[in-house]
């Protein structure tokens, strides 16, 4: 089955500037499994050896796959898995 991956701007370099690309999988570790595939090195930028990387998050069809089966969460034709990287930093409110 064929799902779409959004891939954050910091990625593009590796997928030779596709936002949007197309893999065929049933789970989010197939699919990040056919990511790499396509675009070598990407997945040690998503995944470390217990998982997705902690400043990273994975959303299938906007839910945070950590909140269902994380890399075993179940994926369906058409499905969009959006690669989202955390954002830190701003302002002290107290100053």
């Amino acid at each position: 089955m064929s799902v779409t991956i959004k891939i954050p701007t910091p990625l593009r370099t590796l997928t030779a500037g596709a936002d949007e690309v197309s893999v065929e999988a049933s789970t989010i570790r197939a699919a990040i499994d056919a990511l790499e595939t396509q675009y070598p090195g990407i997945k040690d930028r998503i995944c470390d050896e217990k998982g997705i990387r902690r400043f990273v998050n994975v959303f299938a069809n906007e839910e945070d796959i950590r909140f269902l089966n994380s890399l075993d969460t179940e994926l369906s034709d058409k499905d969009v898995v959006s690669i989202v990287p955390a954002i830190a930093g701003g302002s002290d409110p107290l100053r």
